[in-house]
């Protein structure tokens, strides 16, 4: 895939699909003519040139694939309205003016589907994922994760599941599905599945801003403003995260001078606003120790205690493995390692991710258990991972062993 194309795709292909899932009522409809867009693209602009709006050409050509295909298929009054609605040229801006993508994102949340499902699908649709990135994210095979995004398309289909904002006495129960799917296109980004660490930095842009709408949709709803400081807060730092080389930049190595000030300012003053209103939440919480590490002057003047407190609230709303191992990295740091290992072993069901097993090496050589760090280090380059934390695993166990042979 020629540069510009690939770009274009990674940055805009969720804003295509959205509105061609809105023009189409069509989840597999708008994907099918979307890549054939793509193809037809691949033929032409190596010879014409790139548009001026890539977005709007792969819009418009995918739009006139989906009525060519709906008036080969169409035998139903509904398909018939689909194909003259197309046809009539329908504005690609919706008529409401609601942003495509935060429709599509409460459409992929319905309570009609699993958890799982919701996630998947939002990272398929709006984060342009392949089925390979989102399997790896959620350590499943590949073949298992593509059954559940197509079960998931068809649920929708059957269900006649509505392709909108829901009204305002409908929000509170699809918010936590939405807030979640954010969440995790943001992670997604600010920690790619594959490739250097930072090579999705597009989705946690794309989170930060789907998280701004959500904000200005339901501003008095405190985890909506926890979501976005907490975004924001992490985002701050992303610039630093690794080098030139694409190496991971570990937090206590990073040049804070560098970080945004202004999103961290705001984030802020989202958290105090909603904190003010004493209606806690998880993201509040997550956005606390987010704000603690970025307006930390130094790694060494992190307030460690106030870290270890608020993850051990977090823990009751979260009790996730990678919440109680963020937690365990942080009691060492108050602590001493011995206590992080101690909780460490008491995380259940991290044994196929690499974070856990590299938490737990660094933790033996901080100790001195040297053979023991190794084969930490080992287990957690059997996992699947980034090529960011791959080169960092292997440099650490490099050092490792020649810390060894030198003792």
């Amino acid at each position: 895939m020629s540069q510009p194309l690939e770009e274009m795709i990674r940055v805009e292909g969720g804003h295509v699909l959205a509105t061609l899932v809105r023009l189409t009522g069509d989840f597999q409809l708008a994907e099918d003519a979307l890549q054939e867009a793509v193809l037809l693209a691949l033929e032409k602009w190596p010879e014409s040139g790139s548009p001026t709006n890539p977005a709007g050409w792969l819009t418009t050509v995918a739009r006139n694939k989906a009525l060519d295909q709906i008036r080969r298929e169409s035998r139903r009054s509904a398909k018939e309205e689909e194909a003259v609605r197309l046809l009539d040229g329908a504005p690609t801006e919706p008529p409401d003016g609601r942003d495509d993508r935060l429709r599509l994102l409460f459409t992929v949340c319905h309570p009609a589907l699993s958890i799982e499902a919701r996630v998947a699908l939002a990272l398929r649709t709006i984060g342009g994922l392949t089925t390979t990135e989102i399997a790896r994210a959620f350590l499943v095979p590949e073949p298992t994760m593509g059954q559940r995004i197509s079960r998931a398309k068809q649920k929708i289909k059957s269900a006649h599941i509505a392709y909108r904002v829901p009204a305002d006495h409908e929000l509170p129960d699809r918010l936590p599905a939405v807030l979640g799917a954010i969440y995790v296109i943001f992670t997604t980004g600010h920690h790619a599945p594959s490739g250097r660490l930072d090579a999705r930095v597009d989705l946690s842009v794309e989170a930060v801003r789907l998280a701004r709408l959500l904000f200005e949709l339901m501003p008095d709803v405190n985890e909506c403003a926890g979501l976005l400081a907490l975004l924001l807060a992490i985002q701050a730092r992303h610039a630093t995260r690794v080098d030139d080389s694409g190496d991971l930049v570990l937090l206590a190595d990073q040049d804070r001078s560098q970080w945004d000030r202004g999103a961290i300012t705001e984030a802020r003053r989202l958290l105090d606003a909603a904190l003010q209103r004493r209606s806690a939440g998880s993201y509040q919480v997550q956005a606390a120790i987010a704000l603690l590490h970025s307006t930390a002057p130094t790694y060494a003047a992190t307030d460690w205690a106030q870290i270890v407190q608020l993850y051990r609230q977090l823990e009751h709303y979260l009790p996730t493995a990678v919440v109680r191992v963020n937690r365990a990295a942080a009691e060492a740091e108050l602590s001493g390692p011995q206590r992080g290992l101690e909780l460490l072993a008491t995380v259940e069901g991290a044994e196929r991710w690499h974070l856990w097993w590299s938490a737990r090496a660094d933790l033996l050589r901080r100790l001195d258990r040297v053979e023991e760090a190794g084969d930490a280090y080992r287990q957690a380059l059997a996992c699947e991972m980034n090529d960011s934390d791959r080169r960092f695993l292997e440099h650490r166990l490099r050092d490792l062993s020649t810390d060894s042979k030198s003792a």
